[in-house]
C-alpha cells in the first residue's frame, strides 16, 4: 500500500484545497494504471505512458467544458 503525505503548516484553505486536489489525482493516475494493467495481461511501460497520454487530452477537454 502506498501512502501518499505532504507537509503544509500554516497554509490557506486555497493550499489545502489544491494540495487535496493533488492527492486526488495521483491517486487517480495510479488507480487507472493499476486497472489497466491488471485487465490487460502483458502491459509494458510504454502501454500505460500511451494510456496517460489518452487521460491527460481526456481531462484536459473536460477542464476546457468548466
Amino acid at each position: 500500500m502506498l501512502v501518499v503525505e505532504a507537509k503544509l503548516k500554516n497554509g490557506t484553505p486555497e493550499q489545502y484545497h489544491r494540495l487535496d486536489e493533488a492527492i486526488k489525482t495521483s491517486q487517480f493516475v495510479r488507480n487507472s494504471c493499476v486497472r489497466h494493467w491488471m485487465d490487460n495481461k502483458g502491459t509494458t511501460r510504454n502501454d500505460l505512458q500511451i494510456l496517460l497520454a489518452k487521460i491527460v487530452q481526456f481531462v484536459g477537454r473536460e477542464f476546457k467544458k468548466h
